[in-house]
C-alpha cells in the first residue's frame, strides 16, 4: 500500500463515527487482498505473503470487535474464520483461490455495513482532530483538501 493510500485511510478513521470505522477496516482489508492479487499474477510471494498477512490482521481486528451480547456477533464470527482460513490457504498455496473465497464473504458483508454506516448519524469517534473540507479548490488533476486546525494543541490534555 502506497503512502497516499495510507493517508487517505488515516483520514477517513479520524472524521468516522463507529460504523464509519468498520466500513474503512473492510477498505483496507480490499486494498491489501488487492495488492496480494497483484503480487501473486507478478511472482513477488515475498510482497503477495505480506499483504495477505495484513489482511488477516484487518479481519482479526474486526473478528476481536465483536460484541457477543449480541446475536448477529455470533452469526458473524464463523464468517470471519473462514475468511481468515481460507487467506492462509491461499497464502501457502500460493493460489489466489482462498482469495477470491474470501472477498466474496468479506463482499456482503461489507455492503450489509455500508448501509448501516448510511444510516448512523453519531459523531466522530475522534475529537480534537484536523477539520477536512474537500472541494473548496481544485488543482490541475485531482480536488484539493484542506486542512483547517481548530486548535493548535493536538493530542491528549493532562
Amino acid at each position: 500500500m502506497d503512502s497516499r493510500t495510507k493517508q487517505d485511510f488515516t483520514r477517513r478513521i479520524t472524521q468516522s463515527n463507529r460504523s464509519e470505522l468498520v466500513v474503512v477496516l473492510y477498505d483496507i482489508c480490499f486494498s491489501y487482498l488487492d495488492e496480494a492479487e497483484k503480487n501473486l499474477k507478478e511472482k513477488d510471494f515475498d510482497v503477495y505473503k505480506e499483504a495477505i498477512r495484513k489482511a488477516d490482521a484487518v479481519i482479526g481486528e474486526l473478528q476481536a470487535a465483536l460484541n457477543f451480547q449480541y446475536e448477529l456477533s455470533l452469526q458473524l464470527y464463523p464468517l470471519y474464520s473462514y475468511c481468515r482460513r481460507e487467506l492462509m490457504r491461499s497464502m501457502y498455496q500460493q493460489s489466489g483461490d482462498g482469495i477470491a473465497h474470501a472477498k466474496r464473504v468479506l463482499s456482503g458483508l461489507y455492503q450489509a455495513f455500508c448501509e448501516v454506516a448510511k444510516q448512523d448519524t453519531s459523531e466522530p469517534l475522534m475529537h480534537n482532530t484536523q477539520q477536512v473540507y474537500a472541494g473548496m479548490t481544485y488543482g490541475k488533476e485531482q480536488l484539493n483538501e484542506n486542512f483547517q486546525e481548530s486548535d493548535t494543541s493536538r493530542g491528549f490534555f493532562a
